[in-house]
């Protein structure tokens, strides 16, 4: 994350992405249902597997998905911590908001990344 971002990535994440999910919308669409369906505490991520291929997961508490084999690309923190006192029970507006501060060049090097 960074202050000024957003937007959408560029070069081989967003090939990558179109591929496997057929569009960015789609994507974003997905990232965000799983992220509003994690109960609890955790994260959602967009991970990348040995072959390049992408997935949306959650995680609990603190797990990564590192511990599955795959590589994290990007991620939004839902804890509590993270949101509770700016958004109260409005995880969704958080959910919204947070997207306006991925740092998607971040996220490109962390896909090509080996």
């Amino acid at each position: 994350m960074s202050p000024n971002k957003g937007g959408q990535p560029k070069d081989e994440l967003l090939k990558s992405i179109e591929k496997d999910f057929g569009s960015f919308k789609s994507f974003k669409e997905e990232f965000n249902k799983s992220a509003l369906s994690t109960f609890g505490s955790g994260w959602t991520w967009l991970v990348s597997n040995d072959e390049g291929e992408l997935a949306i997961m959650s995680t609990s508490n603190q797990d990564s998905p590192i511990l599955s084999g795959v590589k994290p690309i990007i991620a939004i923190d839902l804890w509590e911590h993270s949101y509770y006192l700016k958004y109260k029970n409005e995880r969704n507006k958080y959910i919204e908001n947070w997207w306006n501060v991925v740092n998607w060049e971040q996220a490109n090097k962390n896909y090509l990344s080996k």
